[in-house]
């Protein structure tokens, strides 16, 4: 498969269940098979429509897909296991078939099973493990890499819990008692990576400040994933004056985008977007600049320079 990042950078260690990890950040691609996500709920509903859709993600870029078959946009409310599992796992089993990494993105034990039965690699929970208690012994028994997010309660009142006196502070403490609790129930530490919830009972204000202090979240020392795409935080900074209104969540892109930039920059270990194009673009970027400044990069007194191409211009 095609890669807009290409080189070294598309090859992931860590065997068949071991998180894969890249030299860079890594760019994770959304299929939803949903009707009711908040940005694109019902576009790949059909799971041959969202095969595809996958399959363009990774051509686009994307080093591995996040499939999931159920929305936790504010509000929602669940649907039933079976029905859950009717919609991913076919969805994993063709795209793990067609090459591509995939992490199924679920709070069921039973779909997270199946889906890594029919060849996903991780697993993406954004309660970390404390929406069904059978959670965590699934993926300790797998021995699988495990997405353990910030999470104080379902989607359909999470808002009413975006209260904190220190968000930073609240957050870290809540994730690294996620951290101990799946590692106590026998997780690997070394295939957990940690995701501060961005959106998921905290408001604008509260994910900005969070973006701000990613150096704070990474000391818990684990490998950190970020999804901002398209979220109501950027639409509110987009909007710019109080009362404005913001932008649909699909013109949120290019700002999803400069999140990237910055979360890459940060060390993150990935960044989980609606539109590849504009992310992988935003990661070879930071991956550059990041190279530049090292004692041993193009610009170092004795580094090697690579001349601009012939006619390119220089301001």
């Amino acid at each position: 498969m095609n890669s807009r990042l290409g080189g070294v950078g598309r090859q992931s260690r860590g065997g068949p269940l071991g998180l894969p990890v890249w030299d860079r950040c890594a760019v994770m691609g959304v299929v939803n098979v949903t009707p009711d996500s908040f940005s694109d709920g019902g576009q790949w509903f059909d799971p041959e429509l969202a095969v595809k859709h996958g399959l363009d993600l990774v051509a686009q870029g994307a080093d591995l897909v996040d499939v999931g078959g159920e929305s936790t946009r504010p509000g929602a409310t669940r649907v039933d296991a079976a029905e859950e599992l009717r919609r991913v796992v076919p969805v994993v089993r063709e795209l793990a078939a067609a090459g591509a990494v995939v992490s199924v993105d679920t709070m069921r034990a039973t779909v997270a099973e199946q889906a890594l039965a029919a060849g996903a690699r991780l697993v993406n929970d954004v309660s970390g493990g404390q929406a069904d208690p059978a959670m965590i012994p699934v993926v300790a028994d797998a021995g699988a890499p495990f997405v353990v997010m910030h999470w104080r309660g379902q989607s359909i009142d999470m808002n009413n819990r975006a209260v904190y006196a220190d968000v930073l502070g609240e957050v870290v403490a809540e994730l690294r008692a996620g951290l101990d609790r799946a590692v106590a129930g026998g997780v690997d530490p070394a295939r957990i990576v940690l995701d501060p919830g961005l959106g998921f009972a905290k408001d604008a204000d509260h994910d900005l400040a969070l973006l701000a202090h990613l150096g704070e979240l990474r000391a818990l020392g684990q490998p950190l994933l970020v999804a901002a795409s398209r979220k109501r935080f950027l639409g509110r900074v987009l909007a710019g004056e109080a009362g404005a209104a913001p932008p649909p969540a699909r013109e949120r892109d290019a700002a999803t985008a400069a999140v990237t930039a910055i979360a890459a920059r940060e060390g993150a270990w990935a960044v989980r977007v609606h539109e590849v194009h504009a992310s992988a673009d935003a990661v070879r970027v930071a991956r550059a600049i990041e190279a530049a400044g090292r004692p041993d990069g193009p610009n170092a007194p004795d580094g090697p320079h690579q001349p601009e191409e012939p006619g390119e211009p220089v301001a």
